[in-house]
This record gives C-alpha cells, structure tokens and sequence, in this order.
C-alpha cells in the first residue's frame, strides 16, 4: 500500500517541477520577445531620426537654392502696357533688342518703306488761300461808331490764340471796333505778359486794317470813361447768335467785355468769314521780334545737329493726366496723387478709365509715342526736339523714349540758361518759342489733341501739307495693350495701318469735320496747273469717318473754368436757356464727340 503512495506522491512532485520550468520557459521567451521588441523600436527610432535628418538637410539645401536663385535672378517683365517703365520695373527698351518680350523685339533701324519720311508727295497740289472776295465789305463801309467790343481771352497761349482770332470774326460780324484783346493773367499759369509783349501789335493791326478797325485802348466818351458791359456768350455761337444775344446791348451799352472768350465762334461759318480767320492766324498775328529771334536760333542749332528732325508737342503733365481721368498703371500712388488734383475741378465728373482710354481721349504715354515712331520708319539715328511742360513721373517716364531715339532734345539743352532767362519767368512766351520750332520743324508729332496741337496741324495743312503725325488713339491703344503677343514685324505694320489719314496728308479730313483752327479747309486751294486731276486723285484721300475726336479740347490749366458765374441774364428769350445752363455742358464738351455748329 506503502509503495504505490510514495510512487504517486513523486509524480505528483515531477509534474509541479515539470510545469514550473515550463512556465519559467514562457516566461523567458515572453521576455526575449518584449527584449526583441524593444529592439526593434529602438533600431527603427534610430533609422527614423537618421531619414528626417537625412530629409531636413535635402530640405534646407533647396530652400538655400531657391533664396540665391531670387536673389541672382532679375524681377518678372512688367505687363502693364500704359506706364510700366514708371510704376514697375524700369523697363530699359534696347536699340538692337527690346528685352519687353522674347518675340517683341525692337529695331535700331526704322527699315526701309519706300517713301519719304519727312515730307508729303501730294503736298505740292494744294496750298493756302485767304484772301478776300470781291464782296467782303471793307472795315471803313461797315464799323458803327461808338460800337466796341473789348474780349479777355482764356487759358494757356494756343487757347487764347484761338480767341484772339475769333474776336476780329466777331467784331466784323457786330460792324464794331475791336479793342486789342486781353490776355489771360489770372488763370494757372499766372503769366503777367501783355498782348504786345507776346505778339507783334502794330503788325497785327495794320495787316487787317481792311478788315476791321481796331485801337490798342477804349477811348474815353466826351470826357469820362466808357462802362463796358461784361457777358459771356455760349460756345460755337454763330453769327445769328451773335446778333440776338450781343447785338442790342452794344447798341444801348456802345462797349461790351466779351469773358473767357475761348471756342465762342461756330466752325460752321461762310466763306469770307472763315478766310479771315486765316489771314488773322496765318498772317496778321506773329509773335515780337525777340520772340522770333530766339525761335529762329533754336531752329538753327536744330539744323546744325541733323538735316531733317523731328518736333515733339508732349504733354503728359500731372494736371492735364488729372483732368483726362485717365489711369497709366500707377496703383493707390497714382490715383491719390491724381485725385488731389482733380478736385480744382469741383464739377468735373468721374469717369472710367478705361472707357475714357477707349475712345482715344488719353494721351500716350512717351514710350508708346516712340514705339509707334519707330514703326512709322523712324531709326534710332533721328533727332527729336521735345517742346514739354513737367513730365509726370520725370526722368523714369522718359527713359523709354530716350532708349529709343537717344538724340533727344529741348530749349533747355540747346540753349543756355542766360539766352533763355528774357523768357524763363513768362510761360507764355517760352511756349512761343516752341511753338516757332514746332512749327519749323520736318516732322511735328503730338501725343494729345490739345490747343497747340490742333493749331499746328491746321497751320501745317495752311502752308504745304508739311507732315504732321496725330496718333491714331482710339487704334493704338488696343495695340499697345498686345504688343507683346505679336511679333515686330506685325506690331509695326498694324500702326502703319491705323496711322493712315493720321499723318497730315491732303484731305485727310473731310471738310467742316473737327476744329476749323485744325482744318482749314475754306482757305486750301488745290494747284491744278501742276498735274492731272487723275495724277492728283493718286494722293491719300480719306472718305472714312475719322476717328480722331473733334470735341474741343479746352486748357485744363484754366482752374476756374468750370464756374458759372458772370453770365449775363438780361438776355433775349432765344438763347437765354442756354447761357443759364451752359456750365455743365462745357465739361461734356471736353469728352463729347459731337461735332457742334
């Protein structure tokens, strides 16, 4: 009994051993296990930390790449179109390669076209008439005595020529004396000069002696002065106009004060009228001798750098961009600055930019002007005289054009400041001496339709045709704005397109269209002797609707412009209504296509 007991209490022991060092043999095996897990972390921990250190150095290695690349490498091209030289990178145009795209490039040269670039061959078929016809009466049969007319013109020295021209129509249509008319003093550019001391007053006087009578003062009525009647007549006023509004007061009152005496007279008059206009503009009224003296050593210093150039009328001043309402890409600078300029102009309306550049009334700006230069056929070698007031913008606004036509002159650097100072403190008279130069010049190119601008053209057309270049705006601007989507070749031969009627050539206008001081077309004859009339109908002559504006462009220099007191109210019920309401109207006028009479 004894021995079974024992046997069975030892393998009671054996198998309590047995499980012990089975469970001790888990036991190791669950920790080698959790030791190789631990392992495992530690060993992938370890390779983690070396791929994001090996990542974070690839990373820091790019990023030092990418800040030496934007630091080594030149800005982006501007795109903006209007004035990116001005408000963006200075975008410095190459003679030999323009660096504005990698297609749009610029050539030194203007290539070679086939024609003439500096005069007209059909200019030699017409010139200038204005005199007379046998049924003018003359100044003696008609002037009433105790009848005259003083007039105070507006504005800058083209806007009161036009004045100046206008009141001799107007004293001959009245049969009155015509005082020597004042000019304006008081307006922006507070010039102090006289009408003698700008123009030649005896010349003017006798030269339309048969015309109309006229004194240099109001002379005294049995002892005491005269009291003249101040009014202001509405615009483009046509003869009947002028003999219902003006007519019965200078009857009762003898001496009436025509007020800011600008664009007064109608564009639509008969033909002896108009030809006395141009006896007045292109005749009788010259500037004085210094005046003259100092014009003619321009223009000679101008001969002895070229044989033929180029005059520049540009105005891109801060008032005038102001008053136009136009936007060159400035951003918040531009229009802050512009914006305080504009409120002188309490009345003037806001107006979109971007319509008011679409229908060509913004002036371009003087990189374009050299582009479309350039693709007219003029080479890098010509010489430019630049008649300028400040330019917006300064020197970063000219360094376009100065790229492209280096030869780049001014009365400032052809003349010394002691030949100048007669005439530096007159605004007046240093735009005379511009003007003669403008006008003596091979080529006058304008960028705006300014006074000065229309003047000269019809001066232009007057005496030969001489070539006279007017941007083509409402084209241009559109390709301006693709110009670096075409090559320069098609850049170029697009503006010779739009520039054709454009460029001073005869009957480029048609008669009685736009501004008669722009085209005079009663006073230009056509010289029938010299060729055939087929030879003759070979010239450029445009039957299209021009698209140049013929609105009046008035002179935003005059800052009281748009005031609407002073008008006269005792007035005849035909035109009352519309000297009472006729202040607003006179700035529609400046954005208005309407071609009034």
């Amino acid at each position: 009994m004894l021995m079974p007991k024992l046997k069975n209490l030892k393998q009671l022991i054996f198998s309590v051993k047995m499980k012990k060092r089975k469970k001790e043999r888990n036991n190791h095996l669950l920790q080698g296990s959790n030791d190789l897990f631990i392992g495992l972390i530690v060993i992938l921990c370890r390779k983690r930390h070396r791929v994001f250190s090996f990542i974070s150095a690839v990373s820091g290695c790019l990023l030092l790449l990418l800040f030496a690349f934007s630091v080594l490498t030149p800005p982006p091209t501007a795109t903006n179109n209007f004035l990116s030289h001005r408000f963006s990178a200075v975008r410095k145009t190459q003679v030999e390669e323009s660096n504005l795209d990698k297609v749009f490039k610029v050539p030194a040269s203007g290539g070679n076209l086939g024609r003439d670039l500096w005069s007209s061959s059909q200019s030699k078929f017409y010139y200038g008439c204005s005199n007379a016809s046998k049924s003018f009466q003359s100044a003696d049969m008609k002037t009433h005595p105790n009848r005259y007319l003083m007039i105070a013109t507006s504005g800058g020295l083209n806007q009161q020529r036009t004045g100046i021209i206008d009141s001799v129509v107007v004293a001959y249509i009245l049969n009155a004396t015509l005082i020597i008319p004042k000019l304006d003093q008081h307006s922006y550019w507070k010039d102090t000069s006289d009408f003698a001391e700008i123009f030649n007053v005896d010349l003017f006087i006798s030269s339309l002696e048969r015309d109309v009578e006229m004194i240099k003062e109001l002379p005294r009525n049995v002892g005491k002065a005269w009291v003249p009647r101040s009014m202001r007549v509405p615009r483009k006023c046509n003869l009947k106009c002028y003999q219902t509004l003006v007519l019965p007061v200078l009857n009762n009152r003898h001496v009436v004060e025509l007020t800011k005496f600008d664009y007064r007279l109608s564009n639509r008059l008969e033909t002896d009228l108009q030809k006395l206009r141009c006896r007045v503009n292109y005749h009788a009224l010259r500037f004085t001798d210094p005046i003259l003296e100092m014009g003619k050593l321009l223009i000679e210093r101008m001969r002895m750098k070229a044989k033929h150039f180029i005059a520049l009328h540009l105005r891109f001043e801060p008032d005038m961009l102001a008053f136009s309402g136009c936007y060159y890409g400035g951003g918040e600078k531009e229009r802050g600055e512009l914006g305080a300029i504009r409120k002188r102009w309490e009345t003037l309306h806001v107006r979109n930019p971007e319509k008011v550049r679409r229908h060509g009334r913004c002036p371009l700006t003087p990189e374009e002007i050299g582009l479309m230069l350039r693709a007219l056929g003029f080479g890098s070698d010509v010489h430019i005289y630049v008649a300028s007031g400040e330019v917006y913008g300064g020197e970063e606004t000219l360094a376009p054009l100065k790229a492209l036509f280096p030869n780049f002159h001014s009365k400032e650097t052809i003349a010394t400041k002691e030949e100048l100072a007669p005439f530096s403190a007159f605004s007046g008279r240093l735009a005379a001496l511009d003007y003669i130069v403008c006008d003596e010049s091979d080529v006058f190119v304008t960028n705006n339709n300014g006074n000065m601008a229309r003047i000269l053209a019809g001066r232009r057309r007057y005496f030969g045709h001489r070539s006279t270049i007017r941007p083509n705006a409402k084209k241009l601007y559109k390709l301006f704005l693709d110009r670096n989507n075409m090559t320069w070749d098609e850049f170029a031969s697009k503006v010779r397109t739009y520039q054709i009627g454009f460029m001073g050539e005869p009957k480029e206008v048609k008669p009685g269209r736009g501004e008669f001081h722009e085209n005079p077309d009663s006073c230009i004859c056509e010289a029938k002797s010299l060729k055939s009339s087929q030879e003759r109908k070979d010239g450029v002559e445009v039957s299209y609707e021009q698209e140049q504006s013929a609105e009046e462009d008035h002179d935003w220099t005059d800052i009281n412009y748009l005031d609407t007191g002073g008008l006269f109210k005792e007035l005849p019920n035909a035109y009352s209504s519309v000297l009472i309401k006729h202040g607003q109207p006179e700035v529609e006028a400046f954005f208005s296509d309407q071609n009034e009479g």
